[in-house]
């Protein structure tokens, strides 16, 4: 297992970073040169990749996580196992707008970082997003 890791074999999450390593050669980042890729597994064994998308009106911009979750959303899925995160850093955390965005999918979301040939770390979001707003918050709705 990975350290960490209540889901994922070492095998699987190397594999996982490997697509997310893939995908950083499609980011964006002429401002800040921070370029980051992202993979997310689905529960039925898909995997959909982003990349961080940096806009000259910097709240334009879009994180490589959000990017991933986004193409899987629109394309009907809702069920999530697993997001690998790679970038410039050695271990890339998603920020706090892509830690509300995980929580609203999958409040058990494994989050793998590192290298897919070096060191591997593991969260739940739940660990990066202890006290997460959720639909329970909003009056009239069911959480």
């Amino acid at each position: 297992m990975v350290k960490g890791s209540g889901f994922l074999d070492v095998k699987r999450a190397r594999q996982l970073l490997a697509r997310a390593e893939d995908a950083l050669k499609y980011a964006y980042a002429p401002y800040s040169k921070f370029k980051v890729g992202c993979a997310l597994l689905t529960g039925d064994g898909e995997i959909y990749t982003g990349c961080n998308i940096e806009n000259a009106s910097y709240g334009a911009t879009n994180c490589a996580e959000r990017t991933a979750i986004f193409k899987a959303v629109s394309e009907g899925h809702r069920n999530f196992v697993a997001l690998a995160i790679a970038g410039n850093a050695s271990h890339v955390l998603p920020c706090g707008i892509c830690r509300q965005v995980i929580m609203e999918f999958c409040s058990d979301l494994e989050i793998i970082t590192g290298r897919s040939d070096g060191d591997i770390k593991c969260f739940n979001i739940r660990e990066l997003l202890p006290h997460a707003f959720t639909a329970q918050y909003i009056p009239g709705r069911d959480g």
